[in-house]
Parts: C-alpha cells; sequence; structure tokens
C-alpha cells in the first residue's frame, strides 16, 4: 500500500498557487504509483478549527463552522476542477476525528505526557503558538514570520515534548529517508537541537477560543489547531476508529509512505511536533512516516503573502491557460523540494512549446500520415535501419529514466526526460521525411517501419504522461484506438502498437494557447478568408 497525503489546508482563506501545487504534486505522484500497479490511498483535506478561522468568521458575521464550510467548498471545487484524484478527505470538524484527537490526549495524559501550569509570555496570533528567546533573531527581536506577537499570562496543557528530543535526533541522525531531500533534513536536524528544554502547550482557554476540540478530561480548554491537524493522518487512516466508521483499516494504510508538505511547516510542526506525538503514543521507528518537503513558489523572488498583494488564484490560471496546462507547468518546472518563481509568461511557453509544438506534434504529424499514406493501418513490417534501432533505445532508456525519477519524487526531471525523447522523435521524422519515402513505392516497407516507430513511441509516451496529465494521455491513446489497461511501466516494452492495428484521424491533443494579438491575428484572417469566399460566391451566383 502507498499511503500519501498532504497538508490540509487552514480554512481563514481562498486557495492560492501554493496550495495547488502541493495538491498536484501528489496527485501525480499517487497516480503514478497506481499506474506502476500499486494499491494506493491518498489523503488530503482542510484544517477548519483555530484562532483565525474564529476570527475570519466574525468579522463576516458567520458562525465558525458555516465560514469553514464556504471555504472548504472553495478547495474542494478547486481540486476538482485540477483533476485531483484522492481517496480520502479530512476534515477536522468530522465527529470521527474529534473522537481520535479525544481518545489520544486521554491516552497522553494516562502515560505522563501531559501536564498543566501557568505560563507568562509572547503568543504568535498568525502562528497561534507561544514563542520562547529561541524565536528571536539576531537582533532580540520576533521576526516578521510571527505576524502580531502579543504577551499573555494563563494557563494551559502541556505536551512533554522535551522528554521526546533525544529520541527525535537519534532517530532522524539514523534514518535518512524520513525526510526529503536530504538538506531538508538537515534543517530539521538543527532545529532539534533548538527544541531541546521546551515542551508543547497542547491547549486554549474557552474565554480566548472557543473554536476547536475540547479537552476530554478538561472541558474549560479546548486542543491546539496544530496538535488536532497533525492528527489527522491517522484518524483518516482508521487510528482508533469505530467499527463501521466508514474509515480504512489503519494497519493496511500506516506508516504513510509520503507525507507532502512545505518547508515552513517541517520545523516544528512535522518534524518535530508529529514525530514526537507519534512516539510518545507509543509508535516503533519503523512504523514513522517518510515526510517529502517542497520548496514555495515565490513571485520575483518574493514569497507569496497578502500583504505584499502578490497571492496568485490558480482559478484565473485555469481560466487563461486550462487546468492541463497548470498542471504540467507546476511539476515540470519547479524540482521538488526546491524554491521557484511563478511566471505565467513561463507556463504558456512550456505548454506551447513541450505540449503543443512537441508531444502534440509529434501526435499529430504521425498519426495524420499513417491515415494519409497507409489508410490508417500499422505494419510493422521486416528490416531494420540505424536511426530506427536508436529511437527504440531512447525509447526504452526514456521508460528507465522516468521511471527512476517518479520513484526518487524528481518530476521535473521525469518529464524532461520525456520531452528530449520526442524531440529525438521529431528529429527522425525529420531525417526519415517520411512524405518523400511515401512518393516512391519501393519505398513502401521502409516508410511503413518508419510510422510504426513513431506511433509506437506515442503510445508510451502517451501512457506515461497519464500520471502528470491523465485527460491528454486519454485522448492520445484514444486517437491511437490502445487499450492499455494493466500496463504498468514495468511490464511496458517495444510493441504496444501491433502489426494491423487501425488508428483514426487525429484532432489537436494540446491546442496552443495564444495571446489576445494572436487571438485578434487569427480572426481577422479568418474574417479576411470568409469575405473572400462571399465575394467569389457572388461572381459565382
Amino acid at each position: 500500500m502507498f499511503y500519501i497525503t498532504t497538508a490540509i489546508d487552514y480554512t481563514n482563506g481562498a486557495p492560492h498557487i501554493g496550495h495547488a501545487y502541493e495538491k498536484v504534486l501528489a496527485d501525480v505522484l499517487a497516480r503514478w504509483h497506481r499506474m506502476c500497479g500499486e494499491e494506493v490511498f491518498f489523503l488530503t483535506g482542510v484544517d477548519q478549527h483555530g484562532q483565525k478561522v474564529q476570527q475570519k468568521a466574525e468579522a463576516a458575521g458567520m458562525q465558525p463552522q458555516e465560514y469553514a464550510d464556504m471555504v472548504t467548498q472553495k478547495f474542494i471545487a478547486l481540486w476538482e476542477r485540477l483533476g485531483i484524484q484522492y481517496d480520502g478527505w479530512a476534515a477536522t470538524t468530522d465527529a470521527r476525528h474529534k473522537a481520535c484527537v479525544q481518545a489520544i490526549l486521554s491516552d497522553l495524559k494516562e502515560k505522563g505526557c501531559l501536564y498543566k501550569k501557568g505560563y507568562k509570555g509572547f503568543y504568535s496570533i498568525r502562528q497561534e503558538q507561544f514563542l520562547t528567546d529561541k524565536e528571536r533573531n539576531e537582533q532580540g527581536e520576533f521576526g516578521p514570520e510571527w505576524g502580531e506577537v502579543v504577551e499573555l499570562e494563563e494557563e494551559n496543557w502541556y505536551f512533554n515534548l522535551s522528554q521526546q528530543v533525544e529520541w527525535l535526533k537519534e532517530y532522524v541522525t539514523n534514518h535518512p529517508s524520513v525526510v526529503t531531500p536530504e538538506f531538508r533534513r538537515q534543517d530539521l536536524l538543527n532545529a532539534i537541537e533548538r527544541a531541546a528544554g521546551v515542551d508543547l502547550c497542547i491547549s486554549r482557554p474557552k474565554d480566548r477560543l472557543s473554536w476547536g476540540i475540547p479537552l476530554p478530561f478538561d472541558p474549560d480548554f479546548v486542543t491546539y489547531v496544530w496538535f488536532d491537524a497533525l492528527v489527522n493522518y491517522i484518524s483518516f487512516a482508521g487510528y482508533k476508529a469505530a467499527e463501521g466508521s466508514g474509515l480504512p483499516e489503519f494497519g493496511k494504510l500506516w506508516p504513510a509512505a509520503c507525507e507532502v508538505i512545505g518547508k515552513d511547516i517541517l520545523v516544528p510542526a512535522h518534524g518535530i511536533y508529529w514525530l514526537c506525538m507519534l512516539h510518545a503514543m507509543g509508535f516503533a521507528d519503523e512504523q514513522m512516516p517518510a515526510l517529502l518537503v517542497h520548496g514555495w513558489l515565490n513571485i520575483k523572488g518574493e514569497k507569496m503573502s497578502k500583504s505584499l498583494g502578490n497571492i496568485v488564484d490558480p482559478n484565473d490560471l485555469c481560466d487563461a491557460f486550462g487546468a492541463e496546462a497548470v498542471r504540467y507547468y507546476l511539476v515540470r518546472d519547479t524540482k521538488t523540494g526546491y524554491d521557484s518563481d511563478f511566471d505565467p509568461e513561463r507556463m504558456k511557453m512550456i505548454y506551447n512549446t513541450e505540449l503543443a509544438n512537441d508531444i502534440g506534434n509529434l501526435c499529430n504529424r504521425s498519426l495524420n500520415m499513417c491515415v494519409r499514406y497507409c489508410g490508417g493501418t500499422v505494419t510493422t513490417g521486416a528490416g531494420d535501419d540505424e536511426l530506427s534501432a536508436a529511437l527504440r533505445e531512447s525509447m526504452s532508456a526514456t521508460v528507465s529514466k522516468f521511471a527512476d525519477c517518479m520513484n526518487s519524487y524528481n518530476t521535473a526531471d521525469a518529464l524532461a526526460a520525456l520531452n528530449a525523447h520526442v524531440g529525438l522523435c521529431n528529429s527522425y521524422i525529420e531525417q526519415k521525411q517520411p512524405w518523400a519515402l511515401a512518393k516512391d513505392e519501393s519505398k513502401l516497407p521502409e516508410l511503413q517501419r518508419v510510422l510504426a516507430h513513431l506511433l509506437e513511441c506515442c503510445a508510451q509516451v502517451g501512457f506515461l504522461l497519464g500520471c502528470v496529465l491523465p485527460e491528454a494521455s486519454a485522448r492520445i491513446l484514444s486517437q491511437l484506438q490502445l487499450d492499455l489497461c494493466g500496463l504498468t511501466p514495468q511490464t511496458m516494452a517495444w510493441g504496444l502498437v501491433k502489426d494491423g492495428h487501425s488508428v483514426q484521424a487525429p484532432s489537436p491533443v494540446f491546442p496552443r494557447i495564444l495571446s489576445a494579438e494572436e487571438k485578434e491575428k487569427m480572426a481577422a484572417k479568418a474574417a479576411k478568408a470568409a469575405e473572400k469566399a462571399a465575394r467569389k460566391a457572388a461572381q459565382q451566383g
């Protein structure tokens, strides 16, 4: 079982391009593992509790649940538009999740991992957490990442995080695969050193924050939003689920093979809080999840933020360029684990070159020539030549490279390898010149061989593209009239397109994205042609 999750999105605002990147990345990885014949469970969802949700609801004149549900629908609608194919949906207001959180809190209290004490100190409203002097910068100040910081004095419940830190340090040191990429694991190790001696406040008094899960042993307090939210990875996987809950069998899913999160929530939330929580709950080292940490999508080198007014709405991008262009760009132009700059013009360029000009043109030309010169029937024929042999070798190497990259979560290099092979296919067309071969009857066997090679490459490329662009992949395979259900990259070999197979005339798989100026020119050209045709018809009449 390949159990993959994402961070659950906070329902204090509408989704932005960063949310979209994470979900598309996870969806591509989930689809890849399904393509490989694995059983997959993909969980995503929303975090509906916390102070910021309560404040937003109050400002809107709504109840917190009403407000959270409204924002949740925006996420659900966007994921549907982007083709996110999840198997489970997490919402922290779900009664099953609440029951799981409260059961975990009770267990931890019985184990002596929770205690109550008074505290006076500083509190970040943005991050909804108490701060210590360790969070101050070199100037001795709390940096802008903490937002508004206020001084509070109150009683709360605490999790003995400090007692788990030595275990955590040893575990992360001895298990390199716990965090991908490696340099993010080093970030975590550095952070663990700073976490020593500090426990985690896991409650908020109801007189300050009522929107949360009540502590089962102290109803005057609600659960800290991060403790609540992190539990979703196991609660919706069936941990401590009641019979008939409709949730999966926990032992079948856990541990998560891949938890996809942003770098900003590796430390402390996932890398420290979450792993220590699991350890305190009794999970063994071999039951710890693996964290895949991605970078940020920046705008001109700056992080997107509401204060800077540079938030990008994915719906606007889908309106302008189409959902498939957005999906492809997000996992093609960003190397997993690293930051990248979002550039809509670059998105348009990549789509028009790699998809419309390269893959789309390859499929269109190959199918057209097969229909035109061979009546739509594929003939593999006998004989061989050096260029055709090289094309077959390239296709085989590309499948292997694509698989290696996808298995290591490197979608950008996987697609680069695929595109490089497509470039070789288009070069093969120019070198072989099927249109010239068609003029010489004696060259018919060579023509047939060339077209068979091209259509085979279209089939394999179209199949592999399915984990990134499922709809486009389906269009390619439909025009090839191929049903590759049950095929895996591991079993794929040359010969998907059999001798005597029939294909259909093509239609554009990737229509070019046109600028407003290009659209105007095309419209003017069409109008001129229509005017010319009308004059000719009038003269003939």
